[in-house]
């Protein structure tokens, strides 16, 4: 699979960890940065990755900032982009089960390596299951996507 990393400054150690782990087991890596621990804006980071994603360069990504906060709420500023911030295994599987999410959140100051690994390996395995319910919600969120847009 293909997967879009991003991060801010806050996240960017963990970002190269799991790029390495990756590529490792297989996936390939798109990096949209930072590439560095020099302070940065973590909207910059979301919106690269958002961008890969809906180009269609990456099939999911997982965005890192401090908290994860800040990442996952730039992200979800962008139509057709479902971001969630997750700090056990159960979410970050169900999150694409149910809510099709397309970005994975971590926060870099909160969850160490092994458990990020653990959670990008459930986000990753992961299939959206289509279930009636669960695409009715999907049709919502992008009915409020297209009747709030961008400036929401």
């Amino acid at each position: 699979m293909r997967v879009v990393l991003g991060a801010d400054h806050a996240g960017f150690d963990l970002k190269r960890v799991l790029a390495d782990y990756l590529r490792r087991i297989g996936h390939e890596v798109v990096d949209v940065g930072t590439n560095s621990g020099e302070p940065v804006d973590y909207p910059d980071y979301a919106e690269a990755l958002g961008k890969v994603l809906l180009e269609g360069r990456a099939e999911r990504g997982v965005l890192i900032c401090g908290s994860g906060v800040g990442a996952s709420v730039s992200a979800n500023k962008i139509p057709g982009i479902r971001a969630g911030l997750c700090h056990n295994t159960y979410s970050a599987r169900q999150g694409v089960e149910h809510d099709q999410m397309n970005v994975l959140v971590l926060g870099g100051r909160v969850v160490g390596i092994e458990l990020a690994r653990e959670l990008v390996d459930n986000f990753l395995a992961a299939k959206f299951c289509g279930e009636e319910r669960h695409q009715r919600r999907i049709d919502k969120i992008k009915d409020l996507e297209r009747r709030y847009g961008k400036s929401a």
